[in-house]
C-alpha cells in the first residue's frame, strides 16, 4: 500500500495518520506522549513492536487501551496496520526497520543516529530513493534556541565566511557513565559514541555551515571507563550490589519507576541489563575522542567528546573572515555524588551557575551579547518546535531544520570515519556531497 506523505498537507491541517512504534524503551515515551497529549489530534497510535512484552504492557497501560502488540518477526503485520512508523530501537537495528517500512511504502520517523554504518547508510539511502514515503531524522539539538540562533548569525553573514570551527563537548559522570551501563557499551550495538553521541554534534557542524564533509581524521582511547584503570573487584551490576547508595557510579534501578518499569521488571524476558558496572568488562567503546574534519566550503572542524567530565556543556566557537562567534553552554556546573537515570532526574542543588551565553565578536567593534530566545518544553522549547514538524508537517523554516535521510547519513559517516581513522591511523575521505565514504 501507499501511505499518505507526513508532509503532504497544509501545516495545521489536522491529520488521520496511523502511528506504529518499534522499540519501546525510554526514548519512545517522547512521541508517544505527544500523541496522547498536544499532537493528539494528529494521528493514533495502532501497534507496537517490541522484544519485550513487559515493556510493550507499560505503554498499553499508558495509552489507556487495548494496542495490538507484535515481536520483531512480526513486523510485517504491525506495518500491515500503518501509515508511519516510529523507530526507537537500538541503533544496530535501525537500518533494518528503516528499510522495511520505506518498502511497505509508508512514512519513517527516526530516532538519531539514522544507523550505525556505512552498509546501513547505503541500504537506507536506496530505500528511500525507491519508495515514495517520508524519512525524518530527529535531530532536536537544531530546535533548541541557543543553536537556531547561531545559524542565524551564520546564515546572515555575521561574521562572513566560517574559516573553521572549535567544538568541544563535555558528558559528566552522570550522563557520560550512563552510556557505560546500557547496551551503548558495545561498539556493535551503537557504533560508538562518536556514532551514537556524536551525530548530533556533527550534525549541528553540518547544518550551521551548510556544507558537506570531505575529510576525517580522529584519535580515540578508553582512558576511564571498563577496566581501563585498575580498581579491584566490584559487582557486575547496580542492583543488589553491596555499595549501593554509596559509590557513585554504582546505578540503583529500582528507585526510577518508569525505568524499574521498562528495563528490571521486563529483564527476565530477554537478559537484558540496564545497570552494567560501568568499569566492568565488555566496554569496547572509547571515552576520550578527538576529530578533525575538512568541509567542501573549506572550512576546517576541531571536535573533542570527553565522557568522565566533572560538568556538563559544551563550548563552541566560530572563527570567520569577518570575525568570531561563541557559544558557552553551561548545563550541570558540577556532578553529585549519585547515579541519575537522566540527566534532568538530578535535583536542583547542582544547578546554580549553569547558563549559556552566545557572544558576536565583529572586526574592530565591540563584543555583542545575543539574546537567546527561550520557549516553553524541553531544550528551551525546542523540543515542541521539533514535534510540530515531525507530527504536523514543516513549516515556512528559513533555518531548515527538519532534517532528511540525507542529513542523517553525513553525521553517521563523520562519526564512521572518525572510528575507522582512529582504528587506522590514517584519515578517511567522504564522497563530494558527504553521503559515502571514498573506497567503502
Amino acid at each position: 500500500m501507499t501511505a499518505p506523505s507526513l508532509h503532504s498537507t497544509t501545516r495545521g491541517e489536522k491529520l488521520s495518520t496511523r502511528y506504529a512504534f518499534v522499540g519501546l524503551g525510554h526514548r519512545a515515551q517522547m512521541y508517544v506522549d505527544a500523541l496522547l497529549g498536544d499532537w493528539r489530534d494528529t494521528g493514533t497510535i495502532v501497534g507496537l513492536c517490541d522484544t519485550n512484552q513487559t515493556r510493550m504492557n507499560y505503554y498499553v497501560e499508558r495509552i489507556g487501551r487495548q494496542v495490538p502488540c507484535f515481536a520483531p518477526d512480526e513486523f510485517g503485520k504491525l506495518l500491515e496496520l500503518a501509515d508511519a512508523v516510529v523507530v526507537t530501537t537500538m541503533d544496530v537495528t535501525h537500518a533494518r526497520y528503516v528499510v522495511a517500512a520505506l518498502d511497505a511504502g509508508l512514512d519513517v520517523i527516526v530516532e538519531k543516529p539514522l544507523t550505525i554504518d556505512a552498509e546501513g547508510c547505503e541500504a537506507i539511502a536506496a530505500a528511500a530513493e525507491r519508495n515514495p514515503g517520508k524519512l525524518v531524522v530527529t535531530f532536536n539539538y537544531r530546535y533548541s534556541p541557543r543553536n537556531s540562533a547561531v545559524k542565524k548569525l551564520i546564515s546572515e553573514g555575521a561574521i562572513g565566511q566560517v574559516t573553521s570551527v572549535h567544538f568541544d563537548w563535555a558528558l559528566d559522570t552522570i550522563h557520560g557513565a550512563d552510556y557505560f551501563r546500557r547496551w551503548h557499551r558495545d561498539k556493535a550495538n551503537s557504533g560508538s559514541l562518536l556514532v551514537h553521541k556524536s551525530t548530533h554534534h556533527f550534525d549541528l557542524v553540518n547544518w550551521w555551515l551548510a556544507a558537506a564533509p570531505e575529510l576525517v581524521f580522529a584519535q580515540t582511547d578508553l582512558r576511564f571507563y571498563g577496566q581501563a584503570l585498575p580498581r579491584g573487584p566490584r559487582p557486575a551490576r547496580g542492583q543488589g550490589a553491596p555499595g549501593l547508595g554509596t559509590d557513585p557510579f554504582i546505578l540503583d534501578i529500582s528507585t526510577d519507576e518508569r525505568l524499574k518499569r521498562l528495563y528490571l521488571d521486563a529483564e527476565h524476558e530477554d537478559g537484558y541489563i540496564r545497570d552494567q558496572d560501568v568499569f566492568g568488562p565488555g566496554v569496547t567503546i572509547d571515552d576520550n575522542m578527538s576529530v578533525l574534519v575538512r568541509y567542501a566550503n573549506r572550512a576546517m572542524l576541531t571536535y573533542s567528546l570527553t565522557a568522565h567530565a566533572p560538568y556538563e556543556g559544551y563550548r563552541v566557537v566560530f572563527n570567520g573572515t569577518e570575525g568570531r562567534i561563541e557559544l558557552d553552554v553551561l548545563e550541570r556546573p558540577w556532578t553529585p555524588e549519585h547515579a541519575a537515570i537522566d540527566p534532568s532526574a538530578a535535583g536542583k542543588e547542582h544547578m546554580a551557575g549553569a547558563g549559556e551565553k552566545l557572544i558576536l565578536h565583529r572586526h574592530w567593534q565591540e563584543p555583542e551579547e545575543i539574546t537567546i530566545e527561550q520557549g516553553e518544553g524541553g531544550h528551551g522549547g525546542g523540543d515542541r518546535l521539533l514535534l510540530d514538524d515531525v507530527f504536523r508537517g514543516p513549516g515556512d523554516d528559513p533555518l531548515g531544520r527538519p532534517a532528511g535521510y540525507r542529513d542523517g547519513i553525513r553525521s553517521v559517516l563523520v562519526g564512521v570515519a572518525a572510528t575507522r581513522s582512529a582504528s587506522t591511523g590514517t584519515p578517511v575521505r567522504l564522497a563530494a556531497d558527504g553521503t559515502r565514504l571514498v573506497g567503502a
